[in-house]
């Protein structure tokens, strides 16, 4: 996988800060069935209880967050395509990530706060939780230290250009290509 230096990074802020706040697109969706592994799906369905059928989210819980309904907050984790385009040539490099929706919308904290909801495809609905997002070493072995330097930093983190963690509120089934709508919401 290409790695990305500092200064490449930098010089793609502008066209990552260009994601459309209200209305963008779904570019991949990805399953995880298995610890390090990763499957590129045509459709998904997702789950108001087990998030993206099929996905090992549940499993990685911890006993303790279930209990206390804190798993949720991590049941879909969303990254920009455009970010993750800048780390991934194809899908199969971009799937890496480790996050299971892509979107071209503007992630960021000030468009999507806590709360906020988003509507993909014909009918399914996410809520962005406040659970934070952020690179770790598993994302720093893929991609390099370049670039989870990027994400984790102020402007990566403000833009959330590592992703966020959201909950299912209302099911449906979504495909690349869906188009994902901003309804509001949050503080």
């Amino acid at each position: 996988m290409p790695t990305l230096t500092a200064g490449g990074l930098d010089s793609a802020l502008d066209h990552l800060v260009a994601a459309p706040a209200d209305t963008g697109t779904l570019t991949l969706v990805v399953r995880r069935p298995g610890t390090g592994l990763r499957e590129i799906l045509t459709e998904g369905v997702l789950d108001e209880a087990d998030g993206l059928v099929g996905d090992n989210w549940l499993s990685r819980a911890t006993s303790r967050a279930i209990a206390e309904g804190r798993h949720l907050d991590g049941m879909i984790t969303v990254m920009s395509s455009r970010m993750v385009g800048l780390l991934g040539d194809t899908d199969d490099e971009r799937a890496q990530a480790g996050d299971q929706l892509y979107v071209d919308l503007d992630l960021s904290h000030d468009n999507l706060p806590a709360g906020s909801r988003i509507a993909i495809g014909d009918g399914a609905v996410l809520e962005v939780t406040a659970k934070p997002h952020a690179g770790c070493k598993k994302f720093l072995a893929r991609f390099g230290q370049d670039a989870l330097t990027f994400v984790n930093g102020e402007a990566g983190s403000r833009l959330r250009l590592r992703g966020l963690n959201a909950r299912v509120v209302r099911g449906g089934v979504v495909r690349p290509g869906d188009v994902v709508h901003r309804l509001g919401g949050g503080s």
